[in-house]
């Protein structure tokens, strides 16, 4: 008959371990050698029926524990494994089944934290419905990435950076005169790092936009990007090197605690400062405060895209500035918010940005044109808003792209010596919004999304209200 080998090195070690016997006391004990018993142990030679025998003989072994499967344990480990959280921290099921054989206590281990997660997550769910019922809005979800981490510490601090406004300032300075400053920066990148920037075609990097090669010292664009685009990446290459000191001290100040969130964080800052090297504060500050803040103006003075323009607005915001506090959002047309950010931190208590009724998503359906709206919030705060659709990378015939708009504002009352301002005097420009529908209790409101969780919803039925959702 044909013996039946079996590889249980973890099980054998754990078992010798209890006994507290040295690998020399059990080998000899079962009349092996101290070097094979090592082998045996690391699932390098397999336990023959001859060695079960003695196992059990010798040391009182259960030979159906031995030679039980742990399949319990690495059918759990795979459930926690595949949480949004840890996708792609293993890459296949080979490190699952080791860890379950070689260290099943620490695999019970991290079964039993991964459920009180779960547990922790659904009791925050339940909390954020019940605030939400009680008027008070919740971001708290289920589970939060290292991206809703950075994007949460970033709404919440000023768009001004000091430290990185202040070294853009004096590195565009010293750099040679001319009037492109992307031209200066992509020279600076030839001399003083030997680096080349070379346009690659779609088929070329048909995933990425920008590419730095480190072997070949050359910076890859995309010919998707626009022109203003491109200069934008140059002007984020620079800043990762020549602001580096800068930026790395706004990310400390994040205070955030995983690689991936760092990583996140250094990108969304390298951003911000290329901006500050395209459009250098007091230049910038100047030439806006003289057009009245008109966002087309600026992009035009600074060679750069409305989206750069308006998204340097907030970041203008130094103590003492004659600048209005500006915040901004941008949303896509499936409704998702990918970016805030305000010169005090976003208002999202005050704002919201989640009202159907927000010019954000008129611009959407207006592509390219300026849309200016009065606000007017339920406790009777106004804002001065200003949308538009924004471009992104060109596309390749055939491809579905994701349309942006972007949503420029600032109190209504500091909007004074804005261009903007007389367009929201206008009669058609005012708009009564909420914070969120949810939230809002705004009656027969055409464009209510959600009912309110604070009223109850429906009429009685000799009455039918103008929304789905009306409530009494």
């Amino acid at each position: 008959m044909a013996e039946r080998k079996i590889f249980a090195g973890p099980k054998v070690r754990r078992v010798r371990q209890a006994l507290q016997l040295t690998q020399t006391a059990m080998a000899e004990g079962l009349g092996i050698s101290p070097s094979y018993l090592n082998l045996i142990e690391r699932n390098q030679r397999p336990l023959t029926v001859q060695l079960l025998l003695r196992l059990s003989s010798v040391y009182k072994v259960d030979l159906d524990q031995l030679q039980a499967e742990s399949g319990g344990a690495a059918v759990q480990l795979r459930e926690v494994f595949a949480d949004p959280l840890l996708a792609g921290e293993i890459p296949g099921d080979q490190e699952v089944l080791e860890l379950a054989e070689s260290a099943p206590n620490a695999a019970g281990g991290i079964i039993k934290l991964y459920r009180a997660y779960r547990e922790q997550a659904a009791r925050l769910t339940d909390l954020s419905e019940l605030l939400a019922r009680e008027g008070h809005e919740t971001s708290l979800a289920g589970a939060r990435l290292p991206v809703d981490l950075v994007r949460d510490r970033l709404e919440q601090r000023s768009c001004f950076h000091p430290q990185i406004e202040a070294a853009a300032e004096s590195f565009i300075e010293a750099l040679p005169s001319g009037e492109d400053i992307a031209a200066r920066l992509k020279a600076w990148l030839r001399e003083r790092h030997g680096i080349s920037v070379r346009l690659l075609p779609v088929h070329a990097m048909p995933n990425f936009s920008r590419r730095y090669d480190r072997h070949s010292m050359r910076l890859f664009l995309s010919e998707r990007l626009s022109s203003a685009d491109r200069r934008r990446e140059i002007a984020q290459e620079v800043a990762l090197l020549a602001l580096r000191q800068e930026i790395d001290a706004e990310l400390e100040a994040l205070s955030l605690d995983s690689a991936e969130a760092m990583r996140i964080a250094r990108f969304e800052l390298a951003r911000l400062a290329s901006l500050a090297l395209l459009m250098p504060y007091g230049s910038v500050l100047t030439a806006a405060s003289r057009a009245r803040f008109d966002v087309d103006v600026v992009a035009a003075r600074f060679d750069v895209s409305f989206e750069q323009a308006a998204y340097r607005l907030p970041m203008l915001a130094r103590p003492g500035a004659s600048a209005p506090a500006f915040f901004i959002m941008e949303m896509d047309h499936a409704g998702h918010v990918l970016r805030r950010a305000g010169a005090q931190g976003f208002p999202k208590a005050r704002f919201g940005g989640k009202c159907p009724r927000l010019g954000v998503h008129l611009a959407l359906m207006q592509p390219g044109q300026t849309v200016v709206d009065a606000v007017e919030m339920p406790d009777e705060t106004r804002f001065l808003t200003i949308s538009r659709s924004i471009e992104g990378a060109h596309a390749t015939f055939g491809e579905r792209v994701r349309r942006r708009a972007l949503l420029l504002g600032c109190d209504l009352e500091a909007a004074g010596e804005l261009v903007y301002r007389a367009a929201a005097d206008l009669p058609a420009a005012k708009v009564l919004a909420g914070t969120a529908c949810r939230l809002c209790e705004r009656q027969g409101c055409l464009s209510r999304a959600e009912p309110p969780v604070t009223r109850p919803v429906g009429l009685d039925e000799m009455v039918t209200g103008l929304s789905a959702f009306d409530f009494q």
